[in-house]
């Protein structure tokens, strides 16, 4: 049995006025003509009823079909009790198998023809892009770098802080090219990860010199490649964990046109999946503090996508125990230093638990 689509009625609540908007836009841009029936108050059972009976006056003899994913339960017995009456189609979307469940039918399961994307998700919430959806193509040059990040994870830390330095310094001077201090060029680990990003194609090293391939490498340098790699291994589990879309480094913004960046994201299970990507030390003066960063990416995780949005932390350093457990409390999924090697299988506990 399809769903086709050609109006849509949203009952909507006094604190569901804004959620209604943005679900208006995005049905109007889908040329879905929608209407609008507010309700004075969703607790009283018996004014539910007596909106629900004007609803299905108003469209007699029109097919109808009714939604009860949405709302709250009162709310869906007092539609359910009107549909029956009036012989609609009932129906639940089960979010975890993306399926439609046909009320009052066996085995009328069917899954849903069209899957939802990032940009229609997050408008739905009141969210803008502020620029395009990036999906960066995995590239060959940058295998076996990772590799040895990833394997190499605490001998590396300290030549690591020392690249992202570099670049980020290489940003303020807005040049691609910056000089090795005396104390840089004595360090046999930095001249070793060096010549690692020089072997991916990312930088050049002449004497004293490095020079980065492109804005887009230095980029990469400064600790993009931790967010390539996420990204990356996201990609690789598509399938498994049954992704709708994903996206990295986007840029939303809401009605109060406030930004926020999220490093990667994806939709699966009907939820937004959010995974913010530090590789820098959390405890020093040049980046915010552990417990800042996990309060903001909660609060991220809250405003954007719904009650629904799960955080992660991917750090490449570790976190102290009153941060783990601050993390915990937050509802953040962390994934810190040497369990980065297990990234696939956390990705999938993450999105399965």
């Amino acid at each position: 049995m399809a769903l086709r689509l050609h109006k849509a009625i949203l009952l909507v609540t006094a604190k569901m006025a804004s959620r209604a908007d943005a679900l208006a836009a995005v049905l109007s841009e889908a040329h879905i003509k929608v209407t609008r029936v507010n309700l004075a108050n969703e607790h009283d059972f018996s004014a539910l009823g007596d909106v629900m009976l004007d609803v299905a006056a108003g469209h007699a003899g029109e097919d109808i079909a009714l939604n009860v994913t949405g709302g709250t339960k009162l709310m869906a017995l007092a539609a359910q009790s009107v549909a029956q009456a009036a012989g609609w189609r009932v129906f639940y979307v089960d979010v975890d198998t993306d399926e439609v469940i046909w009320l009052g039918r066996e085995n009328q399961r069917k899954k849903l023809a069209a899957q939802l994307r990032l940009p229609h998700y997050l408008k739905g919430y009141g969210f803008q892009l502020s620029e395009g959806i990036a999906r960066p193509p995995a590239e060959r040059r940058h295998n076996e770098l990772l590799k040895t990040l990833i394997g190499q994870i605490g001998s590396l830390e300290a030549p690591l802080g020392q690249l992202n330095f570099l670049a980020q310094e290489a940003e303020t001077r807005k040049s691609l090219t910056i000089e090795l201090t005396d104390e840089q060029q004595d360090s046999r680990g930095l001249e070793a990860l060096l010549r690692n990003f020089a072997s991916a194609g990312v930088l050049a090293v002449n004497d004293r010199t490095i020079k980065f391939t492109s804005e887009e490498d230095r980029i990469f340098a400064n600790g993009g490649w931790l967010e390539h790699h996420v990204y990356q291994t996201v990609s690789n589990l598509h399938g498994a964990l049954g992704l709708r879309d994903k996206a990295a480094n986007l840029v939303v913004v809401d009605q109060s046109d406030v930004k926020n960046e999220l490093d990667v994201a994806f939709l699966a299970k009907n939820r937004l999946f959010i995974i913010e990507c530090k590789t820098a030390r959390m405890d020093s003066t040049r980046a915010p503090k552990a417990n800042d960063t996990l309060f903001k990416l909660s609060e991220v995780c809250r405003r954007v996508g719904g009650l629904g949005t799960r955080g992660m932390l991917a750090s490449y350093r570790p976190l102290a125990e009153s941060e783990k457990k601050l993390a915990h409390a937050l509802g953040i999924n962390v994934v810190a230093s040497s369990e980065l090697a297990r990234l696939e299988e956390r990705l999938k506990d993450w999105v399965k638990g």
